[in-house]
């Protein structure tokens, strides 16, 4: 068990509050070996009924997955390090998605990478006036994972290539109106309300609906015309140059942000989300992103980008290749293959 995992049982509460405040809860190993520990035990337990997740301090939700513990391990044992992360923080992602028994989630803050990962599929995601909510791993040379592809592809219209690509970050309010949130309840109540539903787990529902209020209007909502139109294609060349044809500030603005992505995992993130439109199976979906993770990792763009975001931080990228026009189908073809069989992900 890690302690950086606070898990207990309160009453008929199952509750996981994450304890790395310094990292804002940047999940490692032992966290998620942790997390899946505690749900496998209470899911057997007929006495817990419903499980919440937290974290504890100020800072924010879950900032993501230990993405320099990943690339220290590409540079010093190949990847075999960062693979079995990747492959038990799926198994998590996959043991939530399927749990027997409602969880909630509490998004109050940074709530990206990983963090989406553990929030989305709780049955109730609980945002707040201080959600900041993203899946940024195109700044990193990595993709949408934990589950993102299944989840991006069932936003209303491109809303989902759009937060793939872009990285934006949504507050609470859009993260309820595009459904990525059930819930927006002011951060000052939210202890009243886990507190009610620990001693009343049985109306969480209605708990939550009488702590909601109504949000401010989504700043997304007036943009979902434009993402629409310009984020149309699945093609990365056509939304570049639907951008660059768009003579507005908007246009601008995005197409700026991506360039400053990874071309290759842009690619993949599109590849990704229109083939999870057709999935029926949420270990199909993880199946996938392990495949892709996998060799993402020991791609040059995972290293260099992790290198200037969280490393040296001078948030200069050299993406190799440097634009989407040099990286071919057969490269993506290779790059989503089937794993041999005895290293393909599995539940747990």
């Amino acid at each position: 068990m890690s302690d950086e995992i606070d898990a207990r049982i309160i009453g008929s509460a199952g509750v996981l509050r994450l304890d790395r405040p310094r990292a804002i809860h940047a999940l490692n190993l032992g966290m998620v070996e942790a997390m899946s520990a505690a749900l496998l035990e209470w899911r057997e337990d007929p006495a817990i009924t419903v499980v919440l997740i937290e974290h504890a301090g100020e800072r924010g939700f879950c900032a993501g997955g230990d993405v320099a513990a990943v690339r220290r391990s590409v540079l010093e044992d190949g990847g075999a390090a960062g693979r079995a992360f990747f492959k038990a923080e799926y198994r998590l992602n996959h043991l939530l998605f399927t749990y027997p028994k409602p969880v909630a989630a509490f998004m109050d803050g940074i709530t990206m990478g990983g963090g989406v990962g553990i929030a989305m599929p709780a049955k109730y995601r609980v945002a707040t006036e201080n959600t900041s909510f993203a899946m940024p791993e195109g700044a990193i040379g990595l993709f949408p994972d934990v589950g993102a592809g299944w989840y991006l592809s069932h936003l209303p219209g491109r809303i989902g290539p759009f937060l793939a690509l872009t990285g934006a970050r949504l507050d609470g309010a859009e993260c309820l109106w595009a459904g990525l949130a059930t819930h927006y309840v002011p951060s000052a109540v939210l202890r009243d309300a886990k507190a009610r539903i620990i001693h009343d787990p049985a109306s969480i529902a209605a708990i939550l609906d009488e702590f909601s209020v109504t949000p401010p209007e989504p700043r997304l909502a007036r943009n979902a015309e434009k993402i629409d139109q310009l984020f149309a294609s699945d093609r990365l060349e056509d939304i570049f140059a639907a951008l660059e044809a768009d003579p507005s500030d908007w246009a601008a603005k995005e197409l700026k942000t991506l360039r400053s992505k990874s071309p290759l995992t842009m690619k993949v993130a599109l590849r990704q989300i229109a083939h999870a439109r057709h999935l029926t199976d949420f270990a199909e979906e993880m199946r996938i992103e392990y495949r892709l993770a996998s060799r993402i990792i020991m791609e040059p763009d995972f290293a260099e980008g992790v290198r200037a975001v969280l490393v040296d931080k001078d948030n200069a990228p050299r993406w190799n290749p440097a634009a989407p026009e040099g990286i071919s189908d057969t490269k993506l073809d290779a790059i989503f293959a089937p794993l041999p069989p005895d290293q393909e992900w599995t539940p747990l």
